[in-house]
């Protein structure tokens, strides 16, 4: 992802929304949806590729490529919590418009700037399909679950070693693992791990910093700490402790929660690092989006997080409702919830997908559980996707030494480039 032109912000919260901004009461069903619903529209509004001219699966400037694909799993997040299909035909063929020709998301026209956490957020979609069970695609169509193996052919060449990317895989690798029983990704999720560990992208604290540079070996760090990555790593470390029961897991998920309660909340309401500096650019106004999701999604994989997230997606979804009050409208939402309910100015596509996801996680508990291939799921993998490229060269991965503590560069590409030969 790349930075964009920055925009101010300030503003959002109130305990129970209704003297302004939307009306929302987490207790209430019907509150959540009705909410849902209003926000969801509003978002939509910015999407052209439902209209006359406009291309499936791209929204317009200032936004990239990427977003889109994130708005698509947001919205089959929507469908998966309230059950309402009004989107559906739109996701469907936005996802199957941009799976280009190789099955991988890699459109000719996006690959002279796409980067591997522009292309994790495709898979992460269309992941989410096979595993919520949102309606399978067209049968003379990849399914859902091999669109996501396709891409683990990732493009090579990037210098900055990014936590986005290397969580992004390890998230991708771990719900892999847990919906096909392969064994291979359970490997791949271990060895990202290990590798993020390695180089100190992941603090002892279980802080996820945002990456680090072969330029210098790897011997430097952003010290960045954005919700997404952090989020990305504790959806993995409670999907691989639900199938493997493996206790490393379980404090992993606890670790990195407990470090993100603290570092990215005040008084339970989520905040990004850059909204205290009205900072935020396009790209970040996003991210508290992604990290809701991942917070919801996981108290289904690990059931104990339930008690400790949902009050901080309750207070979450509260302050993000209250401040949506901007524009003619009065619907229109911004970037900050901690300023109790004053609108900050800010709004676009990412404020609104954020107010959607923490509104709709507030129903995770009534949602079904994740499936699998062995528990009802009807998306079926192919052993043939994702397993080699003329676009990259697989690299072997080398074992962490003290050296590559200091900072041997261990990749050659944003992330880990695997191939998934054997894979099935």
């Amino acid at each position: 992802m790349r930075c964009l032109a920055r925009s101010t912000a300030a503003a959002a919260m109130l305990s129970v929304s209704a003297v302004s901004g939307i009306t929302l009461d987490v207790t209430s069903t019907d509150s959540v949806k009705a909410a849902a619903s209003t926000v969801a529209g509003k978002m939509m509004d910015w999407y052209t590729g439902n209209q006359p001219g406009g291309t499936p699966g791209i929204l317009p400037q200032p936004y990239y490529w990427w977003e889109a694909g994130a708005m698509m799993g947001t919205l089959i997040d929507y469908w998966y919590y309230t059950g309402d299909t009004k989107y559906n035909d739109e996701v469907t063929t936005a996802l199957l418009f941009q799976l280009s020709p190789t099955y991988d998301f890699m459109p000719q026209n996006q690959t002279k700037d796409e980067g591997n956490d522009d292309q994790i957020f495709w898979a992460f979609a269309v992941m989410s399909a096979a595993e919520y069970k949102f309606p399978n695609p067209p049968s003379d169509t990849p399914s859902w679950t091999a669109q996501a193996q396709a891409i683990f052919q990732w493009n090579a060449g990037w210098d900055y070693k990014n936590s986005p990317s290397n969580s992004g895989l390890l998230n991708l690798t771990s719900r892999l693992y847990a919906y096909t029983a392969n064994e291979t990704y359970s490997d791949w999720t271990e060895k990202i791990w290990d590798w993020m560990d390695g180089v100190g992208l992941l603090s002892p604290q279980y802080a996820v910093f945002d990456g680090t540079s072969i330029g210098d070996n790897c011997s430097t760090l952003d010290h960045n700490q954005w919700t997404y990555s952090a989020g990305m790593m504790l959806n993995a470390a409670a999907v691989m402790y639900n199938v493997t029961q493996n206790e490393t897991w379980h404090e992993r998920a606890l670790g990195i929660w407990n470090t993100s309660a603290t570092d990215f909340f005040k008084d339970k309401v989520m905040f990004e690092i850059c909204e205290p500096t009205n900072n935020c650019d396009t790209d970040q106004q996003s991210f508290k989006a992604y990290f809701a999701r991942w917070m919801a999604d996981s108290t289904k994989r690990l059931p104990e997080l339930y008690s400790l997230v949902q009050p901080y997606l309750a207070a979450s979804a509260t302050a993000a409702a209250a401040q949506c009050s901007g524009g003619d409208d009065k619907i229109t939402c911004g970037t900050k919830w901690t300023t109790n309910g004053v609108w900050d100015g800010t709004y676009g596509v990412g404020q609104q997908m954020c107010a959607l996801s923490v509104i709709q996680a507030n129903l995770i508990q009534d949602a079904s559980s994740p499936v699998s291939e062995k528990t009802g799921g009807t998306s079926k993998g192919n052993a043939s996707h994702g397993t080699g490229t003329d676009q990259t060269t697989p690299v072997t991965f080398d074992p962490i030494t003290t050296a590559d503590r200091a900072g041997a560069g261990i990749l050659t590409a944003l992330v880990i480039v695997l191939t998934v030969s054997g894979a099935w």
